[in-house]
């Protein structure tokens, strides 16, 4: 069997253990499992559950047995898997590695990609389809207070038919509106609700379990092939009888496209309201969220956690009056503008800056409406291989290394 790209499949494990363990039929920690073993990568990017559910730690997975610890989804799992490659992994310069990704991750690996820091042959993007993530502590009081459940006894989260349904471990499912919730704060991160991307077209493998209908719903899982990358190593996973393959239902693929078509419309709206009334003009962005802004206490988080601030001597830390002073707190108006400037290029609105703001900022959202005046301006989308962009890297050098 060959496969080739956009090519469609229903798939599950051919094993026992990981078809039970993994969500949908455990594709992907077979996919994972197998590459390993075979030595296609030396090893496995993903993520596994830390102290709870709501808590998730990036890890390095070099023996094909443990891949299964990794089975499973943790919706409050909100880290980006780029920043993991990039800082922790040198790019992948001198390893092969399989990556689970979202589709914000892809988008930021690609970016990465783009920008010399991460090695694209020697990365391979399992990208799974996300509606959205949420953040843990907001979501165990949610949990608690909307649903009258206890955060610890919640084992599955899932968006469908426009609820946000939790199950517990003794089966118990209850739903409430995901719009109802989100209009008073609640549920997915805001970042997530604007998103652009459901499905990871911009990874190798996009998969997921949307328009997976009949005897196969809920035991398989929808696998759609974006690259020739992706092709050649399905292709071998299935013909070493790792998973199982049916041809998708057409009634499957058609709700597919109608999931991601209404959900990418309600990130477009959410869009058009969380940027409505400003042109993305830096100077003007800046004065709309200058309270905000005055709650900065210069901490760092935001450059930190973002992916792709990789400088090795950050302009924002310069001392004296050439750059941004320092010893300002809260910050100097030209430590956020230079921030902007920074990012307008790059920003892949992953929401990580706005997750770990201790002073509740509104990072992500600032940080987007500038990068979508780019975006309008220019026909450019950050993280999608086959933009024709103009990046701000075309520009004399602005002292990345």
């Amino acid at each position: 069997m060959a496969v080739k790209i956009d090519d469609m499949y229903y798939a599950y494990s051919a094993n026992d253990e990981i078809a039970s363990k993994g969500e949908y039929g455990g594709v992907v920690t077979s996919i994972l499992k197998f590459l390993l073993e075979k030595g296609f990568v030396d090893a496995v990017v993903a993520v596994e559950e830390a102290a709870d559910l709501y808590d998730a730690k990036p890890v390095l997975i070099t023996k094909p047995e443990d891949v299964i610890k990794s089975a499973g989804s943790i919706h409050c799992g909100t880290l980006n898997m780029a920043k993991f490659i990039s800082k922790y992994l040198d790019g992948a310069r001198d390893m092969k590695i399989a990556v689970t990704c979202k589709p914000c991750d892809a988008k930021t690996i690609r970016e990465l990609m783009k920008k010399g820091k991460i090695i694209e042959d020697n990365v391979f993007m399992v990208g799974v389809n996300c509606g959205g993530t949420l953040s843990p502590i907001p979501t165990m009081k949610m949990i608690k207070n909307e649903y009258g459940l206890d955060p610890a006894k919640v084992v599955k989260e899932e968006i469908s038919k426009g609820n946000l349904i939790m199950e517990t471990e003794d089966g118990e499912e209850k739903g409430l509106s995901i719009e109802n919730l989100e209009e008073e704060g609640m549920g997915r991160r805001p970042n997530c609700q604007r998103c652009d991307m459901k499905i990871p077209s911009n990874a190798d493998l996009a998969l997921g379990n949307w328009g997976v209908i009949g005897p196969l719903q809920g035991k398989a899982t929808f696998v759609e092939v974006f690259s020739d990358k992706g092709a050649d190593y399905l292709t071998e996973v299935i013909n070493a009888n790792i998973i199982n393959v049916e041809e998708p239902l057409e009634k499957g693929i058609e709700i597919r496209d109608k999931v991601n078509t209404v959900m990418l419309k309600n990130s477009k709206k959410q869009e058009a309201a969380d940027f409505e009334g400003t042109t993305g003009d830096i100077i003007e962005v800046f004065n709309e969220y200058r309270e905000d802004l005055s709650r900065c206490m210069k901490c760092y988080g935001c450059r930190e956690a973002c992916p792709l601030c990789y400088c090795d001597d950050c302009c924002l830390e310069t001392e004296g009056p050439e750059w941004v002073p320092g010893g300002y707190t809260p910050a100097a108006p030209f430590f956020h503008l230079t921030r902007m400037v920074h990012m307008v290029d790059a920003c892949t609105n992953c929401g990580q800056c706005e997750e770990v703001c201790p002073s509740e900022i509104p990072v992500a959202k600032i940080f987007a409406t500038v990068n979508n005046k780019v975006k309008n301006t220019f026909g450019y989308v950050s993280g999608i291989e086959d933009d024709t962009p103009i990046p701000f890297t075309q520009f004399p050098d602005r002292g990345n290394k």
